[in-house]
């Protein structure tokens, strides 16, 4: 999917989506009701009695809110009938009339060449199991670590000699460009020699078995311990799950998914009977590993190590399952004692240390309130206004629905504050009515900019086709800004001047976007409320008047103190052009219906 994304051009994405209607196409497949401005209907990703199935007609984006299934047209063709992203786009085209364009044979050149790398990674994989079979150093530290040798060729373990070119055995054609290209070979300044030497390899594989890279440990002293594969074509770490093609007929079987830190971990699990562990690749848990798991089943558990860098892992792992959770799933967090991972764990106390913690395992809504209160006093009222900011952005990555409404009181009751009061502070008090919706939503007075920034990214993600309207606005705020919410602001801009016109499209441009999960979030968030792009065009209107009156009062204010020591005609006429924009922003304010800063 990576690659045909990358072959064919988002050009003809976006006409395919602007020409296709997601109602019809969700119609084929799902009893559609009509329900106010969407429709409604009894979700196909999971068993549900009550429709929690909403597919906006204006958005061009389906949203469940029981799994968290959500997407585009292409999104629900690819989830629903299991197509490949390119086929799902063929379907599509074909049933408006579109021809695929010239960059399609392309794609079919991008799959071979893809097929080319897997199966290069293939051999060297065998390469790699036939060398550990003769190698006694590699067998005995196996052995220490406590593994059998059916484990080791269920995960098809191997081992790379302690050599400079040993893949030369392996493959007819050692300069071939494309072992460099597949990471298997590193090509310096007219040098060769293989990436892995004198390691233990754990071969990585996709669901359907093929290699797409590999994790090699050093047996002795060594740095780095753990080496991986670099990004290549066929390898993108933070979509991948080491283990996931073992693991995934027992995540079926047992309804569970366990994510733990490293490759010795999930093997040791598996052999003591976990055979549903996973781990993430040398990177933090990504909501996109998350939604992987929730589409296979309805719990994923999450055991980390009991250090700090465990700690920081389960925190990473939090923030990447709120935006992916819907209410009919579940995640549990569980952070083993001090100095110790599965893998050590298993071998001191077998199954049973391990069903003990599970045991004592806490949901994400109790570690939510446990992760954010850590080293803070409750009984401040400071720590508890700070437990509050803190949460505030977690909580609004989170789709609308139970779930979140049960994480905020549970937040509310930690921080001793009325629930009401805690949505409030949110801006996620009970939706509006439609016709509420249409009057622009005023901030509290002392409003900050982060929370302006947020209504201007939470309207755009709605109404993309307002984007090109506040060009000048958003150049000015947030182009040449580091922060995370000007960025993601740019990138929802940057994706809806380039054609993207309703939420499907821009999701679908934004697809392979770090941020992903917190777009379709925002997209899911306001399929709630029935609204119009009038009222976004005033609210954002409203928030950029606002952010430049913040601006110009901030350089008011000090000039005024800098005039008190020594006024001077330009800092005299500054003052007065301040002033003049002051009076003319809050005019503006006034026209739209919204307060002024002060």
């Amino acid at each position: 999917m990576y690659i045909a994304r990358a072959v064919i051009p988002q050009s003809f994405i976006q006409d395919l989506l602007a020409r296709t209607d997601i109602v019809e196409v969700v119609g084929r497949h799902v009893q559609l009701k009509k329900a106010g401005q969407n429709y409604s209907g009894l979700c196909p990703f999971h068993g549900e009695k009550t429709p929690s199935f909403t597919v906006s007609p204006s958005k061009q984006f389906f949203h469940c809110f029981g799994c968290g299934a959500h997407g585009s047209a292409i999104g629900f063709l690819m989830d629903h009938r299991g197509l490949s992203f390119i086929d799902a786009v063929k379907d599509l085209a074909q049933q408006v009339g579109l021809q695929l364009p010239e960059s399609a044979p392309r794609d079919a050149e991008a799959a071979s060449r893809s097929r080319g790398l897997t199966e290069l990674l293939d051999q060297a994989a065998e390469f790699y199991r036939a060398q550990l079979k003769t190698s006694e150093v590699a067998i005995d530290y196996l052995k220490r670590r406590g593994l059998a040798g059916a484990t080791a060729a269920r995960y098809a373990l191997g081992y790379a000699p302690d050599s400079w070119q040993p893949l030369r055995a392996a493959f007819d054609n050692y300069d071939d460009p494309r072992l460099a290209e597949a990471g298997l070979v590193i090509a310096d300044e007219g040098k060769r020699y293989d990436r892995f030497r004198g390691r233990v390899m754990f071969p990585i594989r996709n669901r359907r078995g093929a290699t797409i890279g590999f994790g090699a440990r050093v047996m002795g002293a060594g740095e780095p311990k753990y080496l991986n594969s670099p990004e290549t074509p066929v390898f993108h770490k933070g979509q991948e799950l080491y283990g996931l093609f073992e693991a995934q007929e027992a995540i079926r079987l047992r309804k569970r998914a366990f994510v733990c830190e490293g490759y010795m971990d999930v093997i040791q699990l598996a052999q003591a009977g976990f055979g549903e562990s996973v781990a993430a690749l040398g990177t933090a848990v990504t909501s996109q590993h998350v939604t992987t798991l929730l589409r296979l089943t309805d719990h994923v558990i999450f055991a980390f190590d009991g250090d700090a860098a465990g700690r920081k892992a389960a925190r990473r792992a939090l923030e990447a399952t709120l935006p992916a959770i819907g209410e009919a799933k579940r995640a549990s967090f569980v952070l083993l004692p001090e100095g110790e991972d599965p893998d050590s764990l298993i071998r001191a106390g077998g199954a049973p240390a391990f069903e003990h913690q599970l045991e004592i395992a806490l949901p994400l809504s109790r570690w939510f309130i446990k992760t954010l209160s850590e080293g803070r006093d409750l009984a401040q009222a400071e720590d508890r206004a700070a437990l509050l900011t803190e949460a505030k952005p977690l909580v609004l990555s989170m789709a609308p629905g139970a779930l979140r409404l049960q994480l905020v009181r549970e937040l509310a009751e930690a921080a001793r504050t009325p629930a009401e009061e805690v949505e409030r502070l949110y801006g996620i008090a009970a939706a509006p009515t439609p016709m509420a919706r249409r009057q622009p939503q005023a901030p509290r007075s002392s409003a900050r900019v982060e929370d302006l920034k947020s209504r201007i990214l939470t309207n755009l993600v709605a109404y993309p086709e307002l984007a090109r309207e506040f060009n000048a606005q958003i150049a000015a705020e947030c182009l040449d800004s580091e922060q995370q919410i000007d960025r993601r602001i740019v990138d929802v801009w940057r994706a809806a001047t380039r054609g993207a016109a309703n939420s499907g499209a821009l999701l679908e441009a934004l697809a392979d976007s770090e941020d992903a999960a917190t777009y379709r979030a925002l997209a899911a968030r306001d399929m709630l409320q029935e609204g119009d792009g009038e009222a976004a065009r005033a609210d954002l209107a409203g928030a950029f008047s606002k952010l430049e009156l913040a601006r110009v009062e901030a350089e008011k204010d000090a000039l005024a103190r800098v005039i008190q020591d020594g006024a001077t005609p330009e800092r005299i006429d500054r003052y007065r052009e301040l002033v003049e924009q002051h009076t003319r922003l809050k005019r503006a304010l006034a026209g739209l219906g919204e307060p002024g800063v002060r």
